[in-house]
């Protein structure tokens, strides 16, 4: 098992899901807005995934200017998972948190500097002590102009973590949906995001002394 856990499962080994979306809540337990929208018509959404989803998402709630956040899966290739399903390894997704902002109050690239900062992007299918691929860094942008700054921000920061002596960056960057996306289905680079239990959401400001694992590596993203 520990084997199946840090490599990819090939898509046709992949759990076949279900049809069905997991229930979770409905309002954010920090924010008081919607989960699942409807969101305000001026904000952007994107999908960051830096490690257990419990420490990320507070990361961002904390943020001026972020509307609400989500935990969930994505990246994978089984719809609607549990969370039983997805630590098997037998999903392909990875943890990650839906992070929906208003870009007047805090820019993407304030959210790029959080993502780069909070966490070893260097670390493939782990992060610390948590092993799999689940905890794989990875961001998921839905519009160019996010796709355009994330590599521009990686590049930079491949250029600090290596002054400090670490190694290449494994994060991965998915490009939002495009019109020929429509046109073959199954072939975007865009992920749907699928809305982890009740319990995931929100879960350290339920339990304040509850786990978090994220840690940065010390160097400075130059955003």
């Amino acid at each position: 098992m520990f084997g199946l856990k840090t490599q990819m499962v090939p898509p046709t080994q992949a759990l076949s899901g279900r049809s069905d979306a997991i229930p979770t809540e409905t309002t954010h337990a920090v924010l008081g807005t919607p989960l699942k929208g409807p969101y305000p018509a001026d904000t952007e959404q994107v999908v960051f995934a830096m490690g257990c989803f419990w420490g990320v998402e507070r990361k961002f709630w904390q943020q001026d200017g972020v509307f609400t956040t989500a935990a969930g899966y994505i990246g994978g290739y089984t719809p609607n998972p549990t969370y039983k399903e997805v630590c098997s390894g037998q999903t392909g997704h990875t943890e990650g948190v839906l992070v929906v902002y208003d870009p007047k109050t805090i820019s993407y690239t304030q959210l790029l500097k959080l993502f780069w900062e909070s966490h070893d992007p260097t670390q493939g299918f782990r992060q610390g002590n948590d092993v799999g691929t689940q905890y794989r860094s990875a961001i998921f942008t839905t519009t160019q102009d996010q796709y355009d700054a994330t590599l521009a921000s990686k590049a930079d920061y491949q250029r600090s973590l290596s002054a400090i002596g670490k190694g290449a960056i494994t994060t991965e960057i998915f490009g939002p949906a495009t019109p020929a996306d429509a046109e073959a289905p199954g072939q975007t680079t865009a992920k749907p995001f699928f809305f982890a239990e009740d319990y995931h959401q929100g879960y350290l400001h339920k339990n304040p002394d509850g786990y978090c694992g994220l840690k940065g590596t010390g160097a400075v993203c130059a955003i």
